[in-house]
């Protein structure tokens, strides 16, 4: 008997896929990534930060079998290259002084969020591999169908990148710095693997950034009331307005997460004289605390080292979690315990001058990409023979 046909659809909300169905397709089983979940993207969208007006048009990717939802992908159409963390504003300039038109383009991934995630979702209980290349095949019809010049799987899994890499989608990688959890009973626990001048400098860090009074609060769950959010939402504007020259994200969005997953949700917050002066999210997976951003009103020494990291690592032992993700860039995350990870994005560019363009350069940068990792790791703040020593 002949298996059924798999159908596929691209929708323009994420309120059009039942969240039950979304949910089963991005993280099934016991593993759970906040930033595949329906909530999220709901959050994005409803909240006016991710919508055809800021530049991010949804085109989520639905694959059916039997009129059951069994995988999808989240895809937007982009008319710009903001907000997404893997830079290709490059190609966009080279394509288009060729005379060629690079947006729209259609991008594969979780809005204004480095984090490393599965792109290609994917129901239990039916062929994976079969739904996943009807998704890459989608994925193609669908740039064609919208006359965008490329797709843009960023912040894959090793896994998918490997797969899009045989269904003609070219393969790149960057790096990241994350800290891992070797079982530590607490923060100095973390702090006997280093070597002494990186531990007694992390010592110091910390003691500096609280040396004005300030108190550290780790707040989730039913902690995170709007006066909270009204308070992290100024820092937020206040920092990613000198950052970014345009913070990505509403004020509703905060509201709406702190509504939907606020116990996924770990709000660092620094207080001094009786007010917030500045905090950092994260958001809880199953075995990984993901840090998206801080912002601040008041600036102290060290005070963001101690919200965005320290504190992270201090959540991270007491709940047991494998991993601690800091975001994009930054090699100073190296001498406070965070080691560079790859990270892999696929990219389908119609074009074929483009396309090989494109492959040639990706060639060289991957190599460069590697040979950073190495010498990067190779320079961790570890003791020699600790548990995260490289050697």
């Amino acid at each position: 008997m002949a298996s059924s046909e798999i159908t596929l659809e691209a929708v323009s909300s994420a309120s059009m896929i039942p969240a039950a169905d979304w949910d089963a397709c991005a993280n099934p089983g016991s593993a759970y990534n906040p930033f595949v979940s329906h909530a999220f993207f709901a959050a994005c969208e409803q909240s006016n930060s991710a919508c055809p007006r800021t530049g991010w048009g949804p085109r989520h990717l639905v694959a059916k079998l039997d009129s059951k939802i069994v995988g999808l992908v989240p895809c937007y159409l982009k008319s710009h290259s903001q907000g997404e963390y893997v830079f290709d504003r490059g190609w966009a300039d080279a394509y288009e002084r060729a005379g060629g038109q690079y947006y729209p383009k259609l991008q594969a991934s979780v809005p204004f969020t480095p984090a490393s995630g599965p792109r290609l979702l994917v129901r239990e209980g039916v062929d994976a591999d079969r739904v996943r290349a009807a998704l890459a095949g989608g994925l193609k019809a669908l740039c064609n169908a919208v006359e965008a010049s490329s797709v843009h799987v960023t912040f894959a899994q090793e896994s998918e990148w490997a797969f899009l890499a045989g269904e003609d989608f070219l393969q790149r990688t960057d790096q990241q710095f994350h800290w891992r959890n070797e079982g530590y009973a607490s923060f100095e626990d973390f702090l006997a693997t280093l070597a002494s001048r990186h531990r007694k400098a992390i010592r110091r860090e910390r003691r500096d950034a609280l040396a004005n009074g300030i108190t550290i609060h780790a707040l989730t769950g039913g902690d995170l009331t709007e006066e909270v959010w009204d308070a992290f939402f100024e820092f937020y504007m206040e920092t990613g307005s000198r950052k970014w020259g345009r913070p990505y994200l509403t004020r509703a969005f905060y509201s709406q997460v702190g509504e939907t997953m606020a116990d996924r949700i770990a709000l660092i917050m620094a207080k001094r004289n009786g007010r917030w002066i500045a905090g950092a999210i994260n958001f809880i997976g199953s075995d990984t605390l993901f840090g998206r951003h801080w912002g601040a009103i008041e600036h102290h020494p060290f005070l963001h080292f101690e919200v965005c990291y320290y504190q992270a690592i201090d959540f991270a032992i007491r709940h047991g979690l494998k991993t601690v993700e800091a975001g994009a860039q930054g090699e100073h995350k190296i001498a406070r315990g965070y080691l560079p990870q790859t990270t892999y994005s696929a990219h389908y560019i119609a074009d074929p001058a483009l396309r090989r363009a494109v492959h040639d350069y990706l060639k060289h940068e991957r190599a460069y990409v590697a040979e950073a990792v190495r010498e990067l790791t190779d320079a961790g703040p570890f003791r020699k023979g600790s548990g995260n020593d490289p050697s």
